[in-house]
């Protein structure tokens, strides 16, 4: 197909879960071939509603109105934000061979090309479960490339990857002759790639649509905001000065009635005139992280852990030893171990590890399954939240946007963003003695980073974080570093 040409058109879309929750509302957009796009909106918003709308665009979710078009033969796949319980045991090339809908013949070749883009060296028959998180995250990328798409999808491609993989990533996209339209709450990633960006307003349901990349959608945002704010101070100043000389009027009475009813009914059409100002993202309250009260000394102590080396396990020896308001970072590339040795952690049975007897722990796991997904957000968060009284829990969910629209809907049905959001306000109510952080800034829009980062600056119980965002960690006081590769 030219370059250029439309492949993909929503036409006045409308679609809602729920007749009360509207997502889209009189969506249009388009994309054409070869374009570079980015997905952007707030938590929750629907982002990867569309994302699974032009999926299933020959499938079996019905619209409310509108219309959804790919031009003729174009071919569409995806990377999702997690592999399914359902794959865990298949080898990397059953796990390939399932893309496709027939037998592909010659797919180790291409499985080596597709792993190769990842940065990803594995054997062809190793099983998928047994691959770390951030390894996962390339593999559900790779199964995208795979199949050569014209319309490539990518939900959140950077979670779980690290500097290197970001790096590999990148660069394809930059290369990539195709079209792609990518969700992702990272700037600096989106900004070395993207050429439009579509932006999913939450409040209206209505796409956006800004050329250039994401800076260039602040400065319009901005300047648009401003313009409205000055254009209806003008009026504001306008109405009340036709208000005030309506009451002089009404009250000199006689024929200056008439004239001061007159001058209300201008003031009130000048009201309507007023412009809506486009509502920015909320971004979640200020918040803090109690610590577990009457512990002291040393809460943890590591004298040796276990990685993945060359696809073996291999111990080495540490000297670690974390008391209240030591923060510790831990290191080391994707596959090496990190998420395991936080879950033998939590478990109990990190050998070479002992945390002291009664440490209340509080984990942030990075695929979010230490939530159970048929609990309602209240049930989720009661349970954590021992003799703290309803108010309190409520109080708490709605500084992380846990509104009363959300509080009683299931786990399962929020967006990977608003379970991160979840997670956080249950870490609040636990009130850890010893806090564990598996990349918690996975999903997160990036306008609660800096606030998330200054809660957990501000922790003073022991805490062991891993994250693949310089930025972020930066902004976080850390006072030791293990090196898993070191």
């Amino acid at each position: 197909m030219p370059e250029g040409e439309v492949i993909l058109r929503f036409n006045k879309v409308s679609f809602a879960y729920q007749r009360s929750k509207p997502i889209l509302n009189e969506v249009d957009f388009a994309v054409r071939q070869g374009s570079k796009i980015t997905l952007m909106g707030q938590n929750g918003a629907g982002k990867s509603t569309i994302f699974n709308l032009i999926m299933a665009k020959t499938g079996y979710i019905e619209l409310e109105s509108g219309r959804i078009s790919l031009a003729p033969k174009i071919t569409v796949a995806g990377a999702r934000q997690s592999i399914s319980s359902d794959q865990f045991d298949l080898t990397i090339r059953e796990f390939f061979q399932s893309c496709f809908k027939e037998k592909v013949y010659d797919i180790d070749p291409r499985i080596d090309e597709v792993l190769e883009i990842v940065n990803l060296i594995a054997p062809h028959d190793k099983i998928i479960k047994s691959f770390s998180g951030g390894q996962q995250a390339r593999l559900l990328l790779a199964s995208a490339l795979i199949q050569n798409p014209d319309l490539l999808l990518l939900d959140e491609p950077t979670n779980n990857l690290d500097k290197e993989g970001i790096k590999h990533l990148t660069q394809f996209l930059i290369d990539y002759k195709k079209t792609c339209i990518v969700i992702s709450h990272d700037a600096n990633f989106l900004n070395a790639f993207t050429q439009g960006v579509l932006y999913l307003d939450m409040f209206t349901c209505k796409i956006e649509w800004y050329v250039g990349n994401y800076f260039d959608l602040l400065d319009e945002l901005l300047a648009r905001i401003e313009k409205e704010n000055k254009k209806n101070a003008q009026l504001e100043k306008i109405i009340q000065a036709k208000k005030e000389k309506a009451n002089y009027f009404a009250k000199k009475g006689g024929q200056l009635r008439f004239v001061a009813k007159k001058m209300r009914q201008k003031a009130e059409t000048m009201e309507e005139a007023k412009v809506d100002i486009r509502r920015e993202d909320k971004t979640i309250r200020a918040f803090t992280i109690p610590s577990q009260q009457n512990i002291g000394g040393e809460i943890l102590k590591i004298t040796s852990f276990s990685i993945m080396k060359n696809h073996k396990v291999v111990t080495r020896s540490a000297n670690v030893s974390l008391r209240k308001n030591n923060h510790l970072l831990l290191l080391g590339p994707n596959g090496i171990g990190k998420s395991a040795l936080l879950e033998s952690l939590v478990l109990g049975k990190a050998k070479g590890v002992e945390i002291s007897s009664g440490v209340r722990i509080g984990y942030y796991r990075q695929d979010f399954s230490t939530l159970n997904l048929e609990d309602t957000v209240y049930d989720s968060l009661s349970a954590i939240a021992g003799e703290q009284g309803e108010q309190n829990i409520r109080s708490i969910a709605a500084g992380f946007l846990i509104t009363s629209d959300l509080i009683y809907a299931k786990i399962g049905s929020l967006s990977e963003g608003q379970k991160g959001l979840v997670s956080f306000a249950r870490l609040v109510l636990q009130q850890p003695g010893l806090l564990i952080l598996d990349e918690p800034t996975n999903h997160i829009n990036f306008r609660h980073l800096p606030i998330i980062a200054s809660a957990l600056n501000k922790y003073n119980g022991a805490m062991i974080l891993v994250s693949h965002v310089p930025e972020f960690v930066q902004q976080i006081r850390i006072d030791e570093t293990l090196d898993l590769e070191k």
